[in-house]
């Protein structure tokens, strides 16, 4: 049964640049002017979406001429007691701003937000924090703005100090703390205070690996084991793919899509980049003293570049490029990459035994059907000389897309999970 603790209903947010509130008293006049007809605000119609100029789908003139910018428009999504739902998108996106909304830091232009319980914010170092108390007492005011009593504080003190290791400084005022030690204690506060919504933005990152890891298991510690809800911001997609259940993915202020953790970051990664499952260099891209790129290609077998490839078409790569050095070996190595941007495996040229030493070479190699799931992949390209020595690498030099006919997914109970879908011989004695 359905059991929402964060609903949002359209919301927008909308600043003034360089202004606060609307900064004239010729809008405010109008701003009170439509509230008594019972209109809209005039000012909510003028303005842009939150975007660079450089967008080509927006307005580029009236981006360079209103004074209002649209951080976020009509947001609209639901989260479930006990879930983890990650936040992503480019800087600019509005990720920071609907955190902030939701942790009543800022309050929204229009919409409506419910939320059931109470709410614990890590947006950015030092949230919550006077720089002038100490750790002890920064603790202790923390938990009585979460509506907690001292006993109850007192009973989790050991654990925050321990968690964030700081024992040393508790009695130091934390303007003298790193960034590093703020964020540790601040998110051991965040955390063990037992709150029912945990909101975390980018400022882990700051943290070392260390402390990451220990961060992300206590998180996830939180929404498992105790069934509380976390939203988490975070340009790491694989602490996106490791901690989320769902996720949202945030473009110009709008939500572009919302889905599975894994469907957002291939959403993400596939933002603003177009599939190039085919290359030709000119004559100027590559000035190796030992060959010269011509041509590769990764496609379906018997297909042409352009054609869509499926889960169940063979594929095909080929490379072609010209050799300075006839009498040495080059050969080819590619390292093939998830969505996600993780390497999943390497194959090489390398394993041919005999080769020819010419002037122009070409290499190719099939990849069988089922092999691979759906979704985006890439190839990160290496260049071998002798079978031991990288000369030239090239990262994300082609990018090929796979898809999954929807009859398939009934055979398998489904969408499958990972990168690869191998289908194995199997026999029953």
């Amino acid at each position: 049964m359905s059991n929402p603790v964060i609903k949002v209903e359209k919301l927008s947010k909308q600043y003034r640049l360089g202004q606060v509130g609307t900064g004239t008293i010729r809008d405010d006049l109008g701003r009170f002017w439509a509230k008594v007809r019972g209109k809209e605000d005039p000012t909510l119609k003028i303005g842009v979406t939150n975007t660079l100029t450089s967008d080509h789908n927006s307005n580029n003139s009236t981006s360079k001429l209103s004074n209002y910018v649209w951080a976020l428009r009509d947001i609209n999504f639901l989260v479930e007691q006990g879930e983890v739902l990650g936040i992503i998108g480019k800087n600019g996106a509005g990720k920071s701003t609907l955190l902030k909304i939701l942790s009543k830091v800022t309050t929204p232009t229009t919409g409506n937000i419910k939320v059931k319980g109470r709410i614990a914010s890590l947006l950015e170092v030092g949230t919550g924090f006077h720089p002038e108390l100490s750790g002890k007492e920064n603790i202790f005011l923390n938990g009585a703005i979460l509506g907690m009593t001292k006993a109850e504080i007192r009973s989790k003190f050991d654990e925050i100090v321990d968690f964030a290791g700081v024992e040393r400084y508790i009695n130091t005022p934390v303007k003298r703390y790193s960034s590093g030690m703020y964020v540790r204690l601040a998110f051991a506060v965040a955390a063990h205070l037992e709150p029912e919504i945990l909101i975390v933005d980018e400022v882990l990152a700051v943290g070392d690996a260390e402390f990451q890891k220990k961060a992300l298991g206590k998180m996830k510690s939180v929404s498992k084991e105790q069934g509380r809800t976390v939203l988490f911001v975070s340009h790491n997609m694989a602490a996106i793919k490791s901690l989320c259940t769902r996720g949202i993915v945030l473009k110009n202020g709008i939500i572009q899509f919302e889905g599975s953790a894994n469907d957002c970051i291939q959403t993400y990664i596939s933002n603003d980049r177009k599939a190039k499952n085919h290359r030709i260099w000119n004559e100027n891209e590559t000035q190796h003293k030992d060959f010269i790129l011509k041509e590769a290609f990764i496609k379906g077998k018997g297909k042409n570049i352009d054609d869509v490839v499926e889960i169940t078409d063979p594929m095909v790569f080929e490379i072609t490029f010209i050799t300075k050095i006839s009498s040495q070996r080059i050969d080819v190595t590619l390292h093939v990459k998830d969505g996600a941007g993780d390497k999943i495996f390497m194959i090489s040229s390398a394993v041919i035994e005999e080769i020819s030493y010419k002037d122009e070479l070409t290499y190719s190699c099939e990849i069988p059907a089922n092999f691979f799931n759906n979704g985006n992949f890439s190839m990160d390209l290496y260049i071998v000389k002798d079978r031991k020595e990288a000369i030239y690498i090239e990262p994300d030099f082609l990018e090929f897309t796979l898809i999954n006919k929807p009859i398939e997914l009934g055979q398998y109970m489904g969408e499958e999970p990972g990168a690869l879908r191998p289908q194995f011989q199997w026999n029953l004695k």
